[in-house]
């Protein structure tokens, strides 16, 4: 059974960091894209940082030189270390799961709250 689950999330004030992790089963990190997003309340999913096969990264404007994806592959997991987080990046984190840069991401996890406070 594929299974892609969110932990690290919780409180923070703004400037702060957190580490977020997804650990995956059933499939390899190796084999697959995978990629953050989160949720806002009230907003629309947006993307945050995206980790390919070979392992080069994609990053959202709004989080460039702050986040940073890595992957362990030996141990499955997908990381996201977040820096000088904002009030407004609070949200629920989601990681992700597809097969490659032409079809959606379809493997997802069931996130991880983040609140940043003022």
């Amino acid at each position: 059974q594929v299974q892609l689950v969110e932990s690290g999330g919780g409180s923070v004030q703004a400037g702060g960091s957190l580490r977020l992790s997804c650990v995956v089963s059933g499939i390899t990190t190796s084999s697959y894209y995978m990629g953050w997003f989160r949720q806002g309340p009230g907003k629309e999913r947006e993307d945050g940082a995206q980790e390919s096969r070979d392992r080069s990264t994609n990053y959202a404007d709004s989080v460039k030189g702050r986040f940073t994806v890595s992957k362990d592959n030996a141990k499955n997991i997908l990381y996201l270390q977040m820096d000088s987080l904002k009030f407004e990046e609070t949200a629920v984190y989601l990681c992700a799961a597809r097969v490659s840069v032409s079809l959606p991401y379809i493997i997802w996890g069931p996130g991880t709250q983040v609140a940043v406070s003022s």
